[in-house]
């Protein structure tokens, strides 16, 4: 095969994801072999690069032929599920390819699978990389948010082409080199893990306004829509009004009121929750939102529950609280604004602590750079999170960024009331208490863990320390308590 017949990249797994940004490296004009082991879906993208002006994409049957068909050294992408499936496909293709190729996986993989793949890839001299894609089946085709972690020489050798295909910015390419080993993969979990919290805060924002404010979905569309032209413009605030649009086909009223509700995952928000534990990062936001998913998923004892306690007298909604629409309109938009930059924070602050334990030197502000674009958490205000870390590469938490925490203060009097009117009428808003529970919890300079290290002291010896004077001190406080009881007593 002469070498200008040969194509600059390859793909390996062709479902949405794959095809879509297939198509999208052929666009840019850089000529792509895929292949799929089941064959009908590479004809399905061959047919599609056709008919969308006959893009410069090949498609293969054999591994074999896929893999020879790319220019050396070999850059070959796998968009498949993760785990096992991965391993099977870099098995496939890792036999005919020769030191100095390179592998990289899009998909949402545990990070440490992709540090193990590493290591066994470069045992055969081939390189890595774990690369997180963002933005869906429209981000994958039109450009999305891209995290390559893992080799440093694999990324400079497809670079132009990342480039290229991601989403642009005023900027620059909403791509960067995250770090070496499984960054990439983390970076893209967390990622997901605020998208997570940044549903549930903006599903919260829905519930209160309709059965708090009671806003019919038309009102919603033009609340949303408005939102979406100031401070809280983002990718899910657009969509959100959208949705709100849409008529159900098959009977009255819009298609969202029809919806189960019962909210699926894939994994990465528990994973997310699972790694800040490990840390030792409150992220109650993310972890508030995971829950929300998982009590969804209850949806026939939810049904039984609200009958049992109805039978009480306790209906599901309470009294509606008399309000102000207009002003219930605006407090939530700052509550919604005030608990988003909690959730971002908490993101940030595990990723800033998985790049210390790791050593991977992750930047921070360039995240947050690459999230403006793309990418399914694209908002406005990612470009005033990266100018904070510009600003303090060292910003020990989001909050305390002059000018967040300045327009923190200006909120929370809004986002207590919000909160305030939901629980008396019993909606639930657990993002947002778990937002303003952390917002509460870290601007205070001492908090009631003084009581709770001295019973841990008294029943476990676990020692605490003092305030007024340095070292660890146990003391007997059963026996103290007892004798001051006794003397007491004795006085009396």
């Amino acid at each position: 095969m002469e070498v200008a017949t040969l194509s600059r990249i390859g793909l390996a797994g062709l479902a949405v994801m794959g095809q879509n940004l297939a198509l999208n490296i052929a666009e840019k004009g850089f000529p792509i072999s895929v292949y799929n082991r089941t064959t009908s879906k590479v004809d399905d993208t061959v047919h599609r690069a056709d008919a969308e002006g006959g893009l410069p994409l090949l498609g293969h049957r054999s591994p074999q032929d896929f893999i020879l068909s790319i220019q050396r050294p070999r850059s070959v992408v796998i968009l498949v599920k993760a785990g096992r499936p991965v391993d099977q496909t870099i098995a496939t293709l890792s036999a005919f390819m020769e030191p100095g190729d390179c592998l990289i996986d899009g998909g949402n993989e545990w990070y440490e699978n992709t540090e193990r793949r590493i290591e066994e890839a470069s045992a055969r001299g081939l390189l890595y990389l774990g690369m997180g894609v963002s933005g869906g089946e429209e981000g994958a085709r039109n450009g999305p948010s891209l995290m390559p972690g893992g080799s440093f020489d694999a990324y400079q050798n497809i670079r132009d082409i990342l480039e290229k295909v991601a989403a642009q910015v005023s900027d620059g390419p909403c791509v960067t080199y995250i770090g070496p080993g499984g960054s990439g993969n983390f970076v893209k979990m967390v990622h997901n893990g605020i998208e997570y919290g940044d549903m549930q805060l903006i599903s919260e924002a829905y519930d209160v306004l309709k059965h708090v404010g009671g806003l019919s979905n038309q009102e919603l569309v033009e609340i949303f829509e408005g939102w979406n032209r100031g401070e809280l413009e983002s990718f899910l605030i657009e969509i959100t009004s959208d949705i709100f649009r849409v008529k159900d086909e098959f009977g009255e009223g819009e298609l969202v009121d029809k919806i189960l509700d019962k909210t699926g995952m894939k994994g990465t928000g528990k994973w997310t929750v699972q790694q800040a534990a490990e840390l030792s990062v409150a992220a109650p936001t993310i972890a508030a939102s995971l829950d929300c998913r998982y009590l969804s998923g209850l949806k026939e004892e939810r049904e039984a529950a609200s009958k049992a306690f109805s039978e009480f007298g306790l209906s599901e909604v309470l009294a509606r609280p008399a309000v102000d629409k207009k002003k219930l309109i605006e407090d939530v938009r700052q509550a919604l604004y005030a608990s988003k930059i909690c959730s971002y924070a908490q993101g940030m602050n595990l990723l800033r602590a998985k790049s210390v334990e790791k050593g991977w030197g992750l930047n921070l502000g360039e995240l947050a750079r690459i999230w403006k674009g793309g990418c399914i958490i694209r908002a406005v205000f990612l470009d005033r999170i990266k100018k904070a870390y510009e600003r303090n590469r060292e910003l020990p938490n989001l909050m305390v960024d002059p000018e967040f925490a300045r327009e923190m203060v200006q909120r929370q009097a809004a986002w207590r009331r919000v909160v305030g009117l939901a629980i008396e009428a019993g909606i639930s808003t657990p993002g947002m208490n778990a937002s303003l529970a952390y917002f509460d919890s870290y601007r205070r300079a001492r908090l009631p863990a003084n009581l709770v290290q001295a019973q841990r002291d008294l029943f476990g010896a676990h020692t605490y320390e003092r305030i007024d004077r340095p070292g660890s001190y146990h003391t007997e406080w059963t026996k103290l308590a007892r004798q001051n009881k006794a003397g007491v007593s004795a006085l009396n």
